[in-house]
């Protein structure tokens, strides 16, 4: 297959994944793996960032106004040194919290966590797939989806940040990983992947940042631009379509689909594995 439609392929797969909680990293590994594609630019650290630029710029579509408003907040609360009662300030604060353990787990491990499941088998990302399935669960069950964002303290934030850290670890899935936590600690289910959305913005930014800088010195060969814009445009667009929809979808039903399918593809790579 031309070497453009496999980036295209790959970031739609971005685009769903990495907002559903069924693991974009999984994903990525996995089915290249199964369709035997291992062209060196589909691991590249130039298409890595552009697709993540793409799942950057489907959040910013589909959030600007919310982002610009906790922004804003924020700015203001440096400016005037408090918080006070001003809810906006106060929510932006518990994002920049949450922020905190996977940057600094992700500093020092990304490229281990990455490059280690890539090398082993992939029945170590099926045990993680089952792993994320049943912290999703277990928040469905014991969650009583009482509380709205505005409902977050300091402690959750954390808790939800130490969530989003497990996300490393190819087959947790970032979004998995922080819904079921906000589920855990009493959210609704719409609130719940809400916040997980608006704190993976800054972490996202801050990864494209990281690595984007290689790539601007290194600059793009020729025949990798029309891959990287293609991959680029299929994470943006598949990736608004899929915050849109699971919004949606979680205003009147459960996660239970996703942790159908996260066990699903668990089986599915060991039957593979297995068979080969």
């Amino acid at each position: 297959m031309d070497l453009t439609l496999q980036a295209i392929v790959l970031g739609i797969v971005q685009g769903l994944t990495e907002f559903l909680p069924v693991s974009s990293s999984a994903h990525l590994i996995v089915l290249p793996q199964w369709l035997g594609w291992d062209d060196p630019f589909l691991n590249s650290n130039a298409f890595d960032v552009m697709l993540h630029l793409g799942t950057l710029l489907a959040l910013v579509a589909y959030f600007w106004r919310d982002l610009w408003r906790y922004l804003r907040a924020w700015l203001a609360s440096l400016a005037e040194r408090r918080i006070g009662g001003d809810a906006d300030r106060r929510l932006a604060w518990l994002l920049i919290i949450t922020v905190i353990p996977g940057a600094l787990l992700g500093a020092g491990g990304e490229s281990f966590f990455d490059t280690f499941f890539r090398q082993r088998s992939s029945i170590y990302i099926a045990i993680l797939l089952c792993i994320g399935a049943a912290f999703l669960w277990l928040g469905e069950r014991q969650g009583d989806r009482s509380r709205g964002m505005e409902g977050l303290g300091v402690r959750d934030a954390i808790l939800i940040g130490l969530a989003q850290a497990l996300a490393l670890f190819p087959g947790m899935s970032r979004s998995g990983t922080t819904i079921g936590a906000g589920l855990l600690l009493g959210l609704e289910r719409e609130a719940a992947a809400r916040f997980s959305f608006l704190m993976s913005a800054p972490i996202i930014a801050g990864a494209v940042v990281l690595k984007g800088k290689d790539l601007v010195v290194a600059g793009v060969p020729t025949d990798e631009l029309l891959p990287l814009l293609a991959g680029m445009a299929a994470a943006v667009f598949f990736g608004l379509l899929a915050v849109t929809s699971l919004l949606a979808w979680l205003r009147r039903r459960s996660t239970d689909v996703f942790i159908a399918y996260r066990v699903l593809l668990a089986a599915a790579i060991v039957v593979v594995v297995l068979s080969r």
